[in-house]
């Protein structure tokens, strides 16, 4: 694969690149805020969309409503994020509703048991946000039978989790291995790859892993994928390297 990898990559031409991996919209209505957000979420776009609901949230008086039915594809880092900011509404006395989902983040759900948590939008919407609501007094007031149940479950969901990313987590591994082992590169490096193919290329991070693993066994990598391979190894070869921080003498 290294053979086949250009050196020096020309421009590439903007009719090659897709749309933003991830996409976050806003919508006040009222005292919530609807968030539709569409693309991938995955370990690229986690931060980005951890951020985003994170300062809707803040300006948010009582809560979000998010639409995933645009997003074609979420993994455990994007169950994490929604995890999370569920657990900041809760501290803040706010509520995270799921108003709709696609197909991927259906699946996601069903597979962890963690529809549940969240507040679904429907026809019973307004009664959803008071119990939500005295819920949530309930849960800044003290209650340690609900805090006591609610750790256990987060820590039954975490441990989903964990099945599930040992599960997705190969294809990406072993794509770290073959660039590795094609130009010496160190597995922090080899990730840094990874990523910024990934981003440059506007590909999803486990597509850019797959194209990488089926290389190996004969399949032409993509030339869009080979410039930005070449491009950024030779960056991380030609970056100066980090001094080394001096250790303090004991004593």
């Amino acid at each position: 694969m290294a053979n086949g990898v250009p050196s020096a990559p020309p421009d590439l031409p903007s009719s090659d690149h897709q749309g933003p991996l991830l996409g976050i919209e806003t919508h006040p209505a009222g005292d919530w805020t609807l968030v539709v957000v569409s693309g991938a979420i995955d370990n690229v776009t986690e931060q980005a969309l951890h951020d985003g609901l994170r300062q809707t949230l803040a300006r948010s008086a009582r809560g979000i409503d998010l639409d995933l039915s645009d997003v074609d594809f979420c993994d455990c880092s994007g169950l994490n994020v929604l995890l999370r900011l569920r657990r900041r509404a809760l501290d803040e006395g706010k509520t995270i509703a799921i108003q709709a989902t696609s197909t991927a983040v259906r699946r996601l759900f069903s597979v962890t048991g963690t529809l549940s948590l969240f507040a679904v939008v429907g026809e019973a919407d307004e009664a959803g946000r008071a119990l939500n609501k005295r819920s949530g007094s309930a849960h800044r007031a003290g209650d340690d039978t609900t805090s006591l149940g609610e750790a256990n479950q987060d820590l039954r969901i975490e441990l989903v989790q964990l099945r599930r990313a040992l599960q997705t987590r190969p294809v990406i591994d072993l794509a770290r291995g073959v660039l590795m082992a094609s130009f010496g590169l160190s597995a922090e490096d080899s990730w840094k790859v990874l990523v910024s193919v990934s981003q440059n290329t506007n590909t999803k991070l486990h597509h850019v892993a797959d194209n990488l693993v089926s290389a190996v066994t004969g399949e032409a990598l993509p030339e869009l994928f080979q410039l930005q391979v070449a491009e950024t190894v030779a960056k991380l070869q030609t970056a100066p390297p980090v001094p080394a921080t001096p250790r303090r003498k004991e004593g």
